[in-house]
């Protein structure tokens, strides 16, 4: 190894080494805004847990979060199954039979338009065209404005994981007389059902948290609302933005936002690491 070719190898080691530190100390600085609003969040909502977090309503004098957590729920469970059926069918077509068309295109152009567009905007959006027509704010509305957020999720995912499955798959099931319908259901579903829930799962943890489009649409209610999705509905996004903001000077009602804050945080996570164990299976 000649001195020029030994110079060179030892300006690339110590550049690599460079970059590796510089990659260390990003990830240590990330490590610590991580652990410091974790430890904030349960330095000051564990001590507010209790039962009563999960059975009573809110009321201005404290109570509880069972009415937000239960408004949550629901939202977020009759926007996900809406946003799959549409996303799953939106994707398949994508996949199977869109192709290469200028129709398939232009979807996928406004697919990833709405992924990067700002959840206020859809709220507005929502606002403009269900709330204000109504003439009152509804869980419907809340609903609404969280689909259009988990549809292009469940769009893009299906898409992916339905051309990941090889055409070896399809050519060899068609060869046996099985339809285009049943190839799609019993072998692509088959082999994507893994990626799709991953999706399905990532598209769930990111409208259960969505504040700025249920200010515009659902509103909030210091009320229980089971099943009446044409009234408000409360939910913890909207609770805990208010209690921290509006009724900041109520030290209970500063309690139960930082109580809801780590429950909130907690369902993300574990809703995260479900996605990620699928995401495993799949791979």
């Amino acid at each position: 190894m000649n001195t020029t070719t030994t110079s060179l190898y030892r300006r690339r080691k110590r550049l690599n080494q460079l970059v590796m530190a510089a990659c260390l100390v990003a990830t240590g600085i990330g490590f610590l805004f991580l652990f410091a609003i974790l430890f904030t969040l349960v330095s000051k909502g564990v001590g507010s847990i209790s039962l009563s977090i999960f059975t009573e309503r809110t009321r201005m004098t404290g109570g509880g979060l069972g009415n937000a957590i239960w408004g949550t729920l629901v939202m977020t469970c009759v926007a996900t199954v809406i946003g799959t059926i549409v996303g799953v069918a939106a994707g398949t077509w994508l996949a199977e039979y869109g192709g290469k068309r200028k129709m398939a295109k232009v979807i996928r152009f406004i697919n990833d338009v709405l992924l990067s567009a700002p959840s206020i905007i859809v709220g507005l959006f929502i606002y403009a065209v269900v709330v204000v027509p109504m003439g009152n704010f509804s869980a419907w509305a809340g609903v609404l404005s969280l689909t259009v957020i988990i549809v292009p999720v469940v769009i893009r995912s299906t898409e992916d994981m339905m051309q990941l499955i090889p055409n070896s798959l399809r050519e060899a099931a068609a060869a046996l007389g099985a339809h285009r319908w049943w190839i799609i259901v019993r072998v692509c579903y088959s082999g994507a059902r893994a990626g799709i829930m991953t999706g399905i799962l990532l598209g769930f943890a990111r409208i259960s948290g969505e504040t700025a489009p249920l200010l515009f649409t659902s509103l909030n209610s210091n009320q229980w609302n089971f099943f009446q999705l044409n009234n408000e509905m409360a939910n913890l996004p909207m609770t805990i933005y208010q209690n921290m903001t509006i009724n900041s000077f109520i030290p209970d009602l500063v309690s139960l936002a930082w109580a809801g804050a780590l429950i909130l945080t907690a369902a993300i996570l574990i809703l995260n690491i479900a996605a990620r164990y699928f995401s495993r299976q799949r791979s």
